[in-house]
Order: structure tokens, then C-alpha cells, then sequence
């Protein structure tokens, strides 16, 4: 079928373009007036591409544009969710919902996925078969939850309970971040500050001492030696090194066996593995608890919740579970075989199956893990902040400290 391309102008003024298939132009433009869209100008796709070189130009530039354009975040999601949602609740039909979406976007991707999408819809396919085009875009949830609002005739409040749980989800990640972010900061910024003293000022006052004759006590002197490893070509191969290190590390992890092995060990972090537990649990309770209650299979609902876990060796155990729920297990059953969820959240599971609310007791537990995260996240930040400040003191005293040190010296010399 031919493609056509419309260009017309936008709510804001602006002057826009998007593609639609039509066997010719009246049907072109009868399509177009159905979304609310009168074409100022309508042309068939090949004229519009035959030409010249700064047409191929203009392509090459588009095609490099896309491949370091950024996909939307969890929170651009939630925001698209909401906004979708309100709008098929107001009574706007769902192309013309979605060309506002897409008009209001401000993502390069997310903007063509959308308007390819109410392209999609427009000719009669289904809203959750478009986006699983998209998988940049949209994630396995999001698809299973308009996929199960569209088959239960609640698009709706699909697409409101998916909006929830992106704002929880986002807000989970923005505590842990907040943790962590903090500390790393500091960290680097002590780190950067003892290598600049150590790199420019320490051959200073070393040169001053020297010249002065005065013997360098040896904290003093091991620092001078380390200014100087510093200084030499040494230094280059050792940051060499340290950066093929944690590449390979990088690459290790991407594969399955080296990401199980990390993440195993993360979970024996002392504190951090706690923490790290307790917010995959309360993302698979959330999300699973989510997903059943829209009415996704259960099976399904375990596969996508295993992907957001967050973790290779809660992910396994969640898929090895799985395996057993389809064989006729009990999920409590199978998830405590599996001896890595908390007992308190798979004790709640066990009573949800046994009274007929699985999703409503996992509601309550993701809330109580998350309240926990929370309260550890401060417990966390208040005790890392005074230890970093002891860091930061620590490093700017030892410096100081070989400073002043070789001036004790030369003052007993000159008594």
C-alpha cells in the first residue's frame, strides 16, 4: 500500500509531518480528518525522498540521530500512563489520545514510537500488539497491562494501576539512588582532592625540604614516593589496567553465569545485601500483585515480574518457580523451595492462596517491604554521611600531617 506524508501544524503552531498508508490521496486525507489532522500539504513518500545528495544527507544525519537517542525512563512511562489514562476516561478516542501524546512529547523515540503507533491503531490493530513493536519504548509490564485492559474492556484502569505502579517503581529506584548517591559523590570528590595534593603539592614542599637539608621523616617520605609513582608512566599503566579491569568485569557480567555469580555475591553484602533483597521482593510482590489483579495469567505475570527483579539469583528462582507453578505446585510452595524470599513475605503468599486474595496480601507486604527500604535507605544515608566526612578529614589531615612533620625537623636543626 502506498505511504503518504502529511504535513500540518501543530496545537502549539508549529509545523509537523508524520506517514500514513492509503491506497490514494482522498483516502490519505479522509484518514487524516478522522484523527483530527487537516494536511496542509500531501505527498507520496518516494517523491519526498527522490532528490539529491543533501537528501541522503539529511537521512544519514537522521539515522546517526537515532542511534543516540534516549529511551524513556520509568518515570516519562508513569507520566504517559497517567496521561492516556485520564483521556480514555475523558471520552477521547484513542488515536486522537495518542496523536496528543505524541504532540506533547518531548523524547525523539518516544514521539515516533507514538506516532507510529496511533498510526498502527488507526488502521485496526490492536493498542498492545503496536506497542510490542516498540520494545525500546514499552517493557514486557506495560504491554501485558494494556494487553489484559483491552481484552477485560478496562483500558482505563489498566493503564492507571500500570501509572501506580511506575510512580511506586520509580520512587523505589530514586530511595536506593538517593542512598547511594550521596556517599559515591563523596567518595570521589575525597579521592580526586588527595590525588591533586599528592600529584602538585607534595613535590613542592618536598623540593623546599630538600633544599633546606632536612631529613624526611618516613610517612613523609612514603608520600613523596607515592607522589612520584604518581608522576611516572607507571601511573598510566596501572589506570590502564584498572579500566580493562572493570571492562572485563563489565563484559562478565553481561553473561548469565557471570551476572548470577555477582549478584550472589551482592546479596552477602553486609547491609547492602539486605537492602538489595528487600527491594527485589517488594518490586516482584508489587508488580506480580499488579499483573494478577488485571487479570494476567499467572504465569505470565511470574515471567515478566523474574525480569524486573533486579537480581540474576532472585530472577532464577522466580523462573524455576515457575516451572513448578505449571506443574501443579502451589507458587508459595515453590518459591520456598527456592530459599531466597524472605519468609514473612512467603509466609503472606502461603495465606493469600489459602483465603483467595494472592493479590491483595502481596499488595501488603510490597508495602511493607518498601516502608523498610525506606526506613533502612536513612538508616543507611545517616551513618555513611558522618563516615565520609571522616574520610574526607582523614585524607586532607594525612597530607597535612607530612607537610608539617619535615618543618619540626628543620626547627630542631636550627635550635
Amino acid at each position: 500500500m502506498p505511504v503518504f506524508i502529511a504535513t500540518y501544524t501543530g496545537p502549539a503552531g508549529q509545523s509537523r509531518s508524520l506517514t500514513v498508508k492509503a491506497a490514494d490521496p482522498s483516502q490519505a486525507r479522509k484518514l487524516l480528518r478522522r484523527r483530527g489532522i487537516r494536511a496542509e500539504e500531501l505527498k507520496p513518500a518516494s517523491e519526498n525522498t527522490r532528490g539529491n545528495e543533501s537528501g541522503s544527507s539529511r537521512l544519514l544525519s537522521f539515522e546517526l540521530n537515532k542511534l543516540f537517542e534516549k529511551p524513556p525512563g520509568v518515570k516519562e512511562k508513569a507520566v504517559f500512563a497517567s496521561k492516556l489514562a485520564a483521556l480514555v476516561d475523558a471520552g477521547v478516542p484513542i488515536v486522537r489520545s495518542l496523536d496528543l501524546m505524541a504532540s506533547q512529547q518531548k523524547l525523539p523515540m518516544f514521539q515516533r514510537a507514538l506516532t507510529k503507533v496511533s498510526l498502527d491503531v488507526n488502521e485496526g490493530v490492536a493498542l498492545g500488539t503496536a506497542i510490542r513493536q516498540w520494545p525500546k519504548v514499552f517493557d514486557e509490564l506495560s504491554i501485558a497491562m494494556v494487553e489484559a485492559g483491552e481484552a477485560g474492556g478496562v483500558l482505563d484502569e489498566a493503564l492507571k494501576r500500570l501509572a501506580k505502579l511506575l510512580e511506586e517503581n520509580a520512587k523505589l529506584q530514586n530511595q536506593i539512588k538517593g542512598a547511594l548517591g550521596y556517599p559515591v559523590a563523596v567518595l570521589v570528590i575525597a579521592i580526586l582532592v588527595f590525588l591533586g595534593m599528592t600529584i602538585f603539592l607534595i613535590p613542592t614542599f618536598a623540593g623546599i625540604f630538600e633544599d633546606l637539608g632536612a631529613e624526611l621523616p618516613a610517612f613523609t617520605q612514603l608520600l613523596v614516593n607515592l607522589s612520584d609513582l604518581l608522576r611516572s608512566s607507571v601511573a598510566l599503566y596501572a589506570a590502564g589496567a584498572l579500566l580493562l579491569t572493570i571492562w572485563l568485569i563489565g563484559r562478565y557480567y553481561a553473561t548469565h553465569n557471570g551476572r548470577r555469580v555477582i549478584d550472589r555475591l551482592l546479596l552477602k553484602l553486609p547491609l547492602f545485601g539486605e537492602l538489595i533483597l528487600m527491594t527485589a521482593t517488594a518490586q516482584f510482590c508489587r508488580i506480580f500483585s499488579s499483573l494478577t489483579r488485571a487479570g494476567v495469567p499467572i504465569l505470565q505475570a511470574m515471567e515478566i515480574s523474574s525480569q524486573t527483579a533486579g537480581n540474576a539469583i532472585i530472577s532464577d528462582a522466580i523462573l524455576t518457580s515457575r516451572s513448578m507453578v505449571q506443574e501443579g505446585i502451589l507458587l508459595s510452595t515453590a518459591l520456598i523451595r527456592q530459599k531466597v524470599l524472605p519468609d514473612m513475605a512467603l509466609n503472606m503468599l502461603a495465606i493469600g492462596e489459602e483465603t483467595g486474595e494472592m493479590d491483595r496480601m502481596l499488595s501488603k507486604v510490597a508495602d511493607f517491604y518498601e516502608d523498610e527500604v525506606g526506613a533502612m535507605v536513612k538508616a543507611l544515608t545517616s551513618m555513611l554521611e558522618p563516615a565520609m566526612i571522616v574520610v574526607v578529614g582523614g585524607i586532607v589531615g594525612s597530607i597535612l600531617l607530612a607537610m608539617y612533620l619535615p618543618m619540626f625537623t628543620v626547627f630542631d636543626q636550627i635550635q
